[in-house]
């Protein structure tokens, strides 16, 4: 996708994400503890069934499921030599699932890591980016992020491999607080300096609690602004589960709401489905 692309696409805002991943393959069946990269290469069904409701549903943009598909993610499962291997499979199971009916994100997350040495980032993220890069994605997103230092080697390995537009997206608490220091708003200023194409807030708390977040990084930024909120806070039931009480109804009705604050990306994260996407968009279009 070149930023020509990327610039007509965004000038037809709203621009519709996908929701979330992982809490709908958890329901269809995916046991808690195990790499979610390598389940979903074992079991492509559940991941192909879930992201051609979202573009029935109609999402614009489907994040691949390469979430966690860095060599420091992957240690903790011994597949750390298996990054361009595991990054190639996944997303040819979400090219395949939607074709060419929605454009194709790599996506890249933290690595929780944040004591390693800059350089040692930037070095996990470029080969995970080479071998995202290198299967096809349309562009990239950064998301979940929870420090602004691993954001940054994002980026700058990001620019020094391809010229794909790249979307940041950071959890934040309701009042922009960022959870390793800072708030969300000197972040996005920082990050729009090293050239991201978006940037934002996804996971965190539900869409009801940040229509100021995203009010104010609109009027600090001038790139698109993204807005991927959970299905509202989750309640622990006696199994140990996150249950999430906002319905999809609801949640259309406070994205429309973060849509008039200036959010030019929408779509949900945890606890959101096709269903929670559908509503989005009758509600914004």
């Amino acid at each position: 996708m070149t930023k020509r692309e990327w610039n007509d696409l965004i000038a037809r805002r709203p621009v519709i994400l996908d929701g979330a991943t992982g809490s709908n393959l958890i329901q269809a069946g995916m046991p808690r503890g195990v790499c979610t990269e390598e389940w979903i290469i074992q079991n492509p069904q559940s991941l192909t069934e879930l992201q051609r409701g979202y573009a029935d549903a109609g999402s614009q943009i489907v994040y691949a499921p390469t979430f966690a598909a860095n060599a420091i993610s992957l240690k903790g499962h011994g597949l750390e030599d298996k990054v361009e291997e595991m990054n190639r499979e996944l997303v040819a199971v979400t090219r395949g699932a939607v074709g060419t009916r929605c454009l194709v994100a790599g996506d890249i997350t933290t690595t929780g890591k944040m004591e390693m040495p800059y350089e040692e980032l930037y070095e996990v993220y470029a080969q995970q980016i080479r071998s995202l890069c290198t299967a096809g994605v349309d562009l990239l997103v950064a998301e979940t992020m929870i420090g602004i230092q691993e954001t940054m080697a994002v980026l700058d390995a990001a620019h020094e491999i391809c010229d794909l537009p790249v979307m940041c997206s950071m959890t934040v608490e309701a009042d922009g607080s960022l959870f390793f220091g800072g708030h969300i708003l000197e972040a996005v200023v920082s990050l729009e300096e090293m050239g991201a194409d978006a940037v934002g807030i996804n996971c965190s708390v539900g869409p009801d609690q940040l229509e100021a977040v995203v009010t104010n990084i609109k009027k600090n930024v001038k790139v698109p602004v993204l807005a991927k909120p959970n299905a509202g806070m989750p309640v622990i039931d006696d199994e140990g589960n996150a249950v999430y009480q906002m319905g999809a109804e609801e949640f259309a009705v406070h994205m429309e709401r973060l849509v008039k604050a200036g959010a030019d990306l929408i779509g949900g994260c945890c606890g959101t489905s096709p269903e929670y996407i559908r509503e989005v968009r009758k509600r914004v279009f």
